[in-house]
């Protein structure tokens, strides 16, 4: 497992190496200049030359570059231009909201497959199908914002059972069944697309798995539904369902930042959301970075989860 791990830990600080150059190269495409902003639009051209000297902005890209990526190395994440505050500040007081966010809403979205995706698979039925077939495409189909908007109208203006947005007034620690409200509407429009692609993947390899020949004999000879569905088809069918969760949960981080928008959630999808709004750059490309490093260190663990659960991976042996 040690030597699978070390072959691939180089490809993921190249790729994290690469999206830093990308990231900071497309920021500076951003139409507006920050010197500008933060001078006002009054101000003289000798004193955006002054901030953009004080800011560092007047030297060459690639010096820029350096010295942002140095710091990065180093834990000095740097200021922000306009928002205000170290940066290492502002991810602090956004990660917990963004990490408890997310963090529900992919318990949802795995409970909802292990208990949904084996029932599909096993019973099936006319009607069961086409009530699950609908509710995974409308799921995935629907883009968050637009979810978010109808849980809102139903849930928060309609019926007044959920509070509309926001977070709770004392906190997220302070209250539970509180906190529960809150967090209840922006946590399930998050997970939803999410747990209908787990769902029907889930759902469909457990199909095949009960298809093959084994599974056939172990049924001729008199085992267990119950026992052949838990102790063959699906120790099979999980580890490649835990490969696309991986790949669903970037998916779910990036909705988080649509999501957070809609339900004023104040998280780091709210950060980058005013960090582009103001041109703050030195905000915005580490919440980027931020980004994938976060969706690379999953995929790091999701192939070592796989290799765990399926030696011919981390053997190199062929499927």
């Amino acid at each position: 497992m040690l030597m699978y791990l070390l072959r691939r830990v180089p490809s993921a600080l190249l790729v994290l190496l690469l999206a830093s150059v990308l990231i900071f190269l497309v920021i500076r495409l951003i139409p507006g200049d920050p010197a500008a902003t933060l001078a006002g639009s009054d101000a003289a051209p000798e004193a955006v030359a002054a901030i953009r000297h004080e800011l560092g902005l007047d030297q060459p890209v690639h010096v820029q570059y350096l010295q942002w990526l140095g710091g990065v190395l180093t834990g000095d994440l740097g200021s922000s231009y306009l928002i205000g505050g170290r940066i290492a500040d502002l991810l602090a007081d956004g990660a917990a909201n963004t990490v408890v966010l997310a963090a529900t809403a992919l318990a949802i979205a795995v409970l909802s497959a292990a208990l949904i995706g084996p029932l599909w698979a096993v019973r099936r039925g006319r009607w069961l199908d086409r009530l699950l077939t609908g509710f995974t495409t409308a799921a995935v189909a629907l883009p968050p914002y637009v979810t978010g908007v109808l849980l809102v109208l139903l849930f928060g203006v309609a019926v007044r059972l959920l509070p509309a947005g926001g977070v709770p007034p004392d906190g997220l620690s302070d209250r539970l069944d509180i906190t529960a409200q809150y967090l209840v509407m922006p946590a399930l429009c998050l997970a939803l697309p999410v747990a209908a692609v787990l769902i029907r993947f889930f759902a469909e390899s457990l199909r095949t798995e009960l298809g093959r020949a084994h599974v056939t004999t172990a049924a001729a000879a008199g085992v267990a539904r119950r026992r052949i569905v838990l102790r063959h088809a699906m120790r099979n069918a999980v580890p490649a369902s835990v490969t696309v969760l991986g790949l669903q949960v970037g998916n779910l981080l990036g909705g988080a930042v649509l999501v957070e928008a809609v339900f004023s959630w104040p998280g780091l999808g709210m950060l980058i959301e005013q960090g582009i709004d103001r041109r703050d750059y030195p905000v915005v490309q580490v919440l980027l970075l931020l980004s994938v490093a976060v969706f690379v260190l999953i995929q790091l663990l999701t192939d070592i989860v796989h290799a765990y659960l399926d030696p011919r991976i981390r053997l190199g042996s062929p499927s």
